[in-house]
């Protein structure tokens, strides 16, 4: 069994469903941090211990973005020079202004965009957000 407190590569990459559509590579967390400021690596590093106050979290460096998945994935972020671009999954959309944008992709599937440029933006509204979406990658919301 994988441990779901350590980075896993794609390749390990376990899915909710069977058949599942994807794409696999080997890739790292320092693939993802070549160049970029030790901020943004700390700021990523905060961003996944806060998701982890909810419970295991499998961390999956992709080609593009690191995912976070439970049984599945529920958050995503991509580092940048100066903040981390992602999105959580909420099983409703919500609309409020941690979310730049919201895509509904069916009735318990919303995609929430979210930007962070520093500590202070893992505020406790952001935090609940994110707990909400770990439930969803937990699937708490389909029992």
């Amino acid at each position: 069994m994988l441990d779901a407190t350590k980075p896993r590569s794609s390749i390990e990459r376990g899915f909710a469903n069977r058949y599942q559509s994807h794409t696999c590579g080997r890739y790292d967390l320092a693939h993802h941090f070549l160049g970029k400021p030790p901020e943004i690596r700390a700021l990523f590093d905060a961003f996944t211990e806060m998701l982890r106050e909810s419970g295991p979290v499998i961390v999956l460096p992709e080609k593009s973005r690191i995912a976070f998945q439970v049984r599945m994935s529920f958050a995503q972020v991509t580092p940048r020079q100066g903040w981390l671009d992602g999105h959580f999954v909420l099983a409703r959309r919500a609309e409020h202004k941690l979310f730049p944008k919201v895509e509904t992709f069916s009735p318990r599937n919303h995609l929430h965009t979210i930007r962070l440029t520093a500590r202070a933006d893992l505020t406790p509204s952001f935090r609940r957000f994110a707990a909400e979406a770990y439930r969803v990658g937990a699937q708490e919301h389909l029992r």
